[in-house]
């Protein structure tokens, strides 16, 4: 088989290799082969050999691997050339180069052109194990995650929504399941656990996918804005209604709205979404004609809205119409599972956004990731990974990337000075939330909305602290 056949892409669960893995050997060396046959035979690989790139590539058309260890000098051609020729086939490929010849210039140049490391002969049987390990894990992560997402994507059009674990694939089934509805649904999870996106997917399954999907987050508006952005206005309705404008609900019709934070909504206005989804009618800020629209309603709340009932902070009856199909997601701690492939998905990503070599992430940093509480969720592991790529200078994310509280490097949390000797108890305490809400919002680039998300509260409940305790707000770091 010629150097240009297309590599054999069997799915995983058809790979006839063991579960540590499938490794081929290019290598003019006899004794080199047998060298490293016989140490991954040991540990569990599956592995095949080859003496010369012609031969390699035979057997790269024969099946697949999840790795190639790939001698620099062979004799009918250079392993440079090889390896980039075998990126540019399949770019999910990990190789692995290996030569007596390890010089700083050829381990850059194999970087570059993408190898997962660079070998020196002769090795150490410690390392070379755990760097095999590592490139393996990575393939097989890179490998299950494009098949997985082409499983979704064929059967959901699930887009951005990466999940092995159990509690994700019973998601999958019922967004499948109520899609097609016309039914409300309600999505609760915390902050950061990917309910838009959860609310995008039942919109693209559903028969109003051709129609808009208007999201709006309620929690970030004060009330008299709110009414006007989801109900439009006429022109006179208030001072600055210098013209007539559409709302939300005129815009998403035929379509679906997505409510976010519905939980932090005023009861005027509950009372208002109310009526539109008793009768679909509603009339314009300002207005004396009713307008009718057919729109489909998917709310979401990080909060317990039967708590909010019984607190008399939301309408018992909306609760009630809005929660004909719930959706729970899960926080990423009770689906740890799915972590490795979520990190692969935005490596991918902001490497390529970024315009980036593909970065990947090394053995100890996985281990602090998956230890790793993740009170932001989802969110907050893109921020980490996209944080560490662009900070990153080489091909791999290390510990020394991850922020400090998630590597370990951070110290407790510095107490501010009194302010006098005869400080009270209260002054001390602001000084602290003054403290921690500042140091928040500096880690956030000074922006609110994310810093709220991070603290899990209200958009607006943060606006309020920091207008009560005096904190001068900073422009955003624009570099």
């Amino acid at each position: 088989m010629s150097e240009a056949a297309v590599f054999a892409r069997r799915p995983l669960n058809e790979d006839s290799s063991s579960p540590a893995g499938s490794v081929l050997i290019i290598d003019d060396e006899a004794a080199i082969r047998e060298s490293l046959e016989t140490l991954l035979a040991l540990e569990g690989y599956t592995v095949e050999c080859a003496a010369s790139g012609e031969e390699g590539f035979a057997r790269l058309g024969e099946r697949s691997f999840d790795l190639v260890l790939l001698d620099l000098a062979l004799p009918d051609r250079n392993g440079l050339d090889i390896l980039s020729e075998l990126r540019s086939q399949d770019p999910q490929l990990s190789v692995i180069m290996i030569t007596a010849y390890g010089t700083v210039e050829n381990a850059v140049r194999a970087m570059q052109v993408g190898a997962a490391n660079f070998i020196q002969k002769p090795w150490d049987n410690e390392k070379l194990l755990a760097d095999v390990r590592a490139a393996v894990a990575r393939h097989r992560a890179e490998e299950e995650n494009i098949q997985l997402k082409r499983a979704l994507k064929q059967r959901y059009n699930f887009e951005n929504i990466v999940g092995k674990s159990e509690p994700m694939l019973k998601i999958f089934d019922l967004v499948a399941q109520v899609a097609p509805s016309r039914s409300t649904v309600l999505l609760q999870g915390e902050s950061g656990t990917g309910k838009e996106l959860i609310a995008k997917a039942i919109h693209l399954n559903s028969p109003r996918r051709d129609r808009p999907f208007v999201p709006v987050n309620t929690g970030s508006m004060p009330p008299d804005l709110l009414e006007s952005t989801l109900f439009g206005h006429v022109k006179g309705a208030f001072t600055s209604a210098i013209a007539s404008k559409k709302g939300l609900f005129e815009i998403a019709d035929r379509g679906t709205l997505f409510l976010d934070e519905i939980g932090t909504m005023g009861m005027d206005i509950q009372s208002k979404i109310l009526r539109v989804l008793q009768d679909r009618k509603f009339m314009h800020l300002g207005g004396v004609h009713e307008l009718q629209v057919d729109v489909r309603i998917i709310a979401a709340t990080n909060v317990d809205l039967k708590q909010q009932v019984h607190d008399g902070k939301f309408r018992e009856d909306l609760f009630y119409r809005l929660n004909v199909i719930t959706v729970d997601l899960p926080p990423l701690r009770q689906r740890k599972e799915d972590i490795p492939l979520l990190v692969q998905f935005f490596l991918n990503k902001y490497s390529a956004e970024n315009e980036r070599p593909l970065r990947r992430i090394t053995p100890e940093a996985l281990r602090l990731l998956l230890t790793y509480a993740w009170p932001g969720n989802v969110r907050e592991l893109e921020n980490v990974v996209e944080r560490a790529v662009v900070l990153s200078s080489g091909t791999e994310i290390g510990p020394e990337l991850l922020p400090d509280h998630i590597s370990g490097r951070s110290t407790a949390f510095p107490v501010p000075e009194p302010r006098s000797a005869d400080s009270s108890l209260f002054d001390i305490m602001e000084d602290c939330e003054r403290h921690v809400i500042v140091d928040m919002l500096e880690k956030c680039n000074w922006n609110q909305t994310d810093a709220a998300e991070r603290f899990h509260v209200p958009l607006s409940t943060l606006n309020q602290k920091i207008k009560r305790l005096n904190i001068e707000i900073k422009k955003k770091n624009r570099e």
